[in-house]
């Protein structure tokens, strides 16, 4: 079994005015909804089980993917109408539609790539625990990870586990390791991104965040103190002095953010571009 969440529930503020009275799931590129293409993608890959969260203009969706038969898999809906949960409330909400036994995919509904998402979902990462023969996870989450200029990054050692993140025009840090910490402080800020990997202190490698990653399902109970609502980021990184989280950096990645009106024809270039 193979099974994936699509964040489909966001406003699409981005790309007023067609999100007025559309969600961003349903908007079009190269003649298919968003939502379609990551379905699409997600069913090359073999993903048999999926669950979409839904919230603006949820209707819409639940109603396309009915006129489509749910495009021959098992697709779930988590329904947000009510309120927004972010995306870590978002994924908590959904824990009963998962198989507690297998990771979980999360694919943001606006991005677009050329990544192999069977192979990303296979980086599982066993490992074998002293005598007993039971396969035991080593990661609590992987992200799909980038090299990008931005202004905010993720943090990751030598071993490329989560270790913050940091804000490279204030400075402003977040991490649960004072070493990190420390040697992110030291820096003189601000810092504009030259050429790739930026790498502070010698150790600590900056990469942009990707809306792509693994959630093992081990993680939830992490998770119990959380409000309703909170961003999954927030989370891995009050997580990652606790969890294995791990980036997962494709050198040669082609990916694109649909998340602005102007991106979409830049979009259609871009799928030609990807074959």
């Amino acid at each position: 079994m193979k099974q994936a969440m699509i964040f489909a529930a966001g406003l699409g503020t981005r790309l007023k005015p067609l999100t007025d009275h559309m969600p961003k799931a349903l908007v079009e590129v190269g003649g298919k909804p968003l939502l379609e293409r990551v379905i699409g993608r997600l069913a090359d890959a073999g993903f048999d089980h999926l669950v979409v969260n839904v919230h603006h203009f949820s209707g819409q969706i639940i109603d396309y993917l009915r006129q489509h038969n749910n495009f021959g898999l098992d697709i779930k809906i988590s329904d947000e109408t009510d309120a927004l949960l972010d995306t870590g409330g978002g994924i908590r909400k959904a824990q009963h539609l998962f198989d507690p036994r297998y990771p979980i995919l999360i694919h943001n509904v606006d991005i677009l790539s050329n990544l192999d998402l069977d192979r990303f979902y296979r980086l599982t990462d066993k490992a074998m625990c002293c005598d007993c023969g039971v396969p035991h996870l080593r990661v609590g989450a992987r992200l799909l990870v980038s090299w990008r200029k931005t202004k905010r990054y993720l943090v990751f050692n030598d071993q490329m586990r989560l270790v913050g993140w940091v804000n490279l025009s204030t400075g402003e840090v977040k991490t649960p390791y004072p070493e990190v910490r420390e040697a992110l402080q030291q820096e003189q800020y601000p810092i504009t991104p030259g050429d790739p990997p930026l790498t502070i202190a010698g150790h600590l490698h900056l990469f942009a965040f990707s809306g792509i990653h693994t959630f093992y399902p081990t993680l939830f109970s992490a998770m119990s103190a959380y409000p309703a609502k909170f961003p999954i980021m927030d989370f891995y990184l009050q997580q990652c002095g606790k969890l294995p989280i791990m980036g997962y950096n494709k050198e040669d990645l082609k990916l694109m953010d649909v998340g602005k009106l102007d991106t979409l024809h830049d979009a259609e270039q871009f799928l030609k571009a990807l074959g």
